[in-house]
């Protein structure tokens, strides 16, 4: 009896030494602070890799703006103000339309496995890796990337078809996004995501380009604008893990080995959790008595219309710069192979102007 109850004793002593000596790694988000994104990567994810690295690792994952602006997030790591970033690639439009292209080819996907494949295992890891040794002088690490979710689109009116959106305010962040409702007739309002909630309750906007209807959901966001489009005509934002290149290097390979198995664990898993949620929240949505008044699903030649008028973005903004082109070429190549243009289609989107 004594020699059990010492080793346990020894076993708790341990633990607590594991955990004592381990490093925080400080990591800016996309996400505010209630978002059920950010809650369970850290609840759920953050643990998994203190326990798998010997509780030598322990991320701390920060609310979007916490540390620095939203759009100064990669300079920051650069800098070795932060010691890494989970983000959305659109922070970084303002230094290039690369960014823009690349974090969110909108209306391009059908679902976020599609975004998952192109980023993990058709080349977008290494586009993005290259995108950023440009601006940051080489000094940010890319994990990986890759989409999560396919957002709904809150409204506080129904907009069933392209035509709806004519005249309407929307809420979208600056570049493809704000372009592509420009052109299907919506005024484009360019306001953080923090101000969502009150731009919808005030009717500053009448829809906004915001989250994942689970996020929606927790942020209160349903209340204000109570139909959503679901599944969303839009946006899947690519989301990327990032560390300042000194703080990576800084790591044994085996811990560098372990965070990329981490991540590529972690971002699907959080792929799945948050459709489970989203479906949870859709079925209770249905039998009405909570904030949504309706559910609305686009027909699929309204989906069709609205990706033709996205695809004359796509186009457009591949011509901004040399790195906005690859950002483009990336992304059909993965569409082609894949099977998600049609040749015309896919035609029609790698022609150069000349053909």
């Amino acid at each position: 009896m004594k020699y059990k109850s010492t080793l346990a004793v020894t076993a708790v002593a341990l633990a607590i030494a594991s955990t004592a000596h381990a490093k925080v790694y400080r990591l800016q988000t996309s996400q505010n602070a209630g978002d059920f994104t950010l809650q369970y990567l850290q609840n759920e994810w953050v643990p998994k890799l203190t326990e798998m690295s010997g509780g030598e690792i322990e991320l701390e994952l920060l609310p979007t703006g916490s540390v620095v602006p939203p759009a100064e997030g990669i300079d920051a790591v650069s800098a070795g103000i932060l010691d890494g970033l989970h983000d959305t690639v659109s922070r970084s439009t303002g230094k290039d339309p690369a960014y823009g292209m690349f974090a969110d080819m909108v209306a391009a996907y059908d679902n976020p496995d599609q975004g998952q494949t192109m980023c993990m295992n058709a080349g977008g890891k290494e586009f993005l890796q290259k995108l950023n040794d440009e601006y940051t002088g080489g000094m940010v690490h890319i994990v990986n990337c890759g989409a999560y979710t396919r957002e709904s689109l809150p409204s506080k009116v129904p907009i069933r078809t392209v035509e709806d959106l004519a005249g309407l305010k929307i809420r979208a962040p600056e570049g493809l996004p704000a372009e592509l409702f420009k052109r299907a007739g919506a005024t484009s309002v360019p306001i953080p995501f923090s101000e969502v909630y009150t731009s919808l309750e005030k009717g500053v906007i009448d829809a906004a380009d915001a989250s994942a209807y689970v996020n929606n959901d927790a942020t209160g966001i349903h209340k204000v604008a109570p139909y959503p489009i679901y599944p969303g005509i839009h946006s899947q934002a690519i989301l990327f893990l990032a560390f300042n290149k000194d703080v990576w290097d800084g790591f044994t390979p085996e811990q560098q080995t372990m965070i990329e198995v981490w991540y590529m664990a972690a971002l699907p898993d959080l792929r799945r959790h948050a459709a489970l949620e989203d479906q949870k929240l859709l079925n209770r949505d249905r039998q009405g008595g909570s904030d949504v008044k309706e559910i609305i699903d686009w027909a699929p030649e309204e989906r069709a219309k609205f990706r033709k008028i996205a695809q004359s973005v796509w186009e457009d903004y591949a011509e901004l710069s040399p790195l906005s082109q690859e950002a483009y070429d990336v992304q059909i190549q993965y569409l082609k192979d894949a099977g998600l243009l049609s040749e015309d289609d896919a035609d029609d989107a790698t022609a150069t102007p000349e053909q």
